[in-house]
């Protein structure tokens, strides 16, 4: 009997990306070790560094994250976002350094969106600190990620659940991750920028942050508008393209930028793994009795 191509689609959800970390090491334990990886947005980021063995440095750097310490990282620019992100991805560059998407063992793609098109961009060679830039610029919060001549943003924008790339790189079996399947009616002031809605934590945080009458802030717009969006474009891509099986952490009390929450959502990650164990096997089955 041939061995099941397994392909693993890790969705968008900005922090929430975190319980990728617990579905990962929920599915390493139960011995499915995916044969193809797409991620889109922070699906690619955790993507990335779980396929260069890095899973376990990123846990922890998570799992140490406190509003402040993100306050650090951040790094105003004067044009295309709010925060440049470069102080974030050079922590990436330490310990990937250069390494490209050629020199990983197990097939990666990351999902972006271009910026002039809206084409979906698929992002197979150079680093994979630069796929990963590119996936995860959330737009109007960082950067756009120039590549080859395009300015790429936000892979959630065109595909939050990258099914259909695991499909066409010959997954026969595809586990998707949806970090939105619970998001839409539980919007809070978690979305805000750190400090909430009342007295900013630092200077920092104050120009991003509109005081009004109970009046959501722009940034919460902004943030909650990219809620919709991600849950819209999910469901939609979904019922077209539906994966063998559907992983979905119960985490749509945390914001998109609650950076800080990782043990949390890493918890909600082993979990949701623990839930789909019925489908998980009805699916190994089916492929199972087709390769006999």
């Amino acid at each position: 009997m041939g061995r099941i191509r397994i392909g693993l689609a890790l969705g968008s959800g900005v922090a929430r990306g975190w319980a990728h970390l617990g579905v990962l090491k929920a599915l390493d334990k139960l011995g499915l070790v995916p044969d193809v990886v797409a991620g889109s947005s922070i699906g690619a980021l955790v993507g990335g560094f779980y396929l260069s063995g890095h899973a376990d440095v990123l846990e922890a750097w998570a799992r140490s994250l406190t509003t402040l310490k993100m306050l650090r990282y951040l790094k105003f620019p004067i044009n295309g976002g709010m925060v440049s992100g470069t102080r974030l991805f050079n922590e990436a560059e330490h310990y990937l350094g250069n390494l490209t998407i050629d020199e990983l063992k197990t097939p990666f793609v990351a999902v972006a969106t271009d910026l002039w098109t809206g084409h979906e961009i698929w992002l197979r060679d150079g680093t994979v600190v630069d796929a990963m830039r590119a996936s995860l610029s959330l737009p109007g919060v960082f950067r756009p990620k120039r590549i080859r001549g395009h300015w790429l943003v936000d892979g959630a924008l065109v595909n939050p659940v990258p099914v259909s790339v695991c499909r066409a790189l010959g997954a026969e079996m595809v586990i998707a991750v949806n970090l939105n399947a619970d998001i839409m009616g539980k919007a809070h002031e978690a979305d805000e920028p750190p400090g909430g809605n009342g007295a900013p934590v630092t200077h920092l945080t104050s120009p991003l942050r509109h005081f009004g009458q109970g009046e959501p802030s722009t940034f919460n717009v902004m943030v909650t508008s990219l809620n919709i969006i991600q849950d819209r474009i999910a469901r939609s891509r979904l019922a077209g393209e539906p994966p063998d099986v559907s992983i979905n952490p119960r985490i749509g009390n945390i914001g998109l930028l609650e950076f800080d929450r990782a043990a949390e959502l890493i918890e909600a990650g082993e979990k949701a793994v623990e839930r789909a164990m019925p489908e998980i096997r009805d699916a190994l089955a089916v492929f199972s009795a087709l390769h006999g």
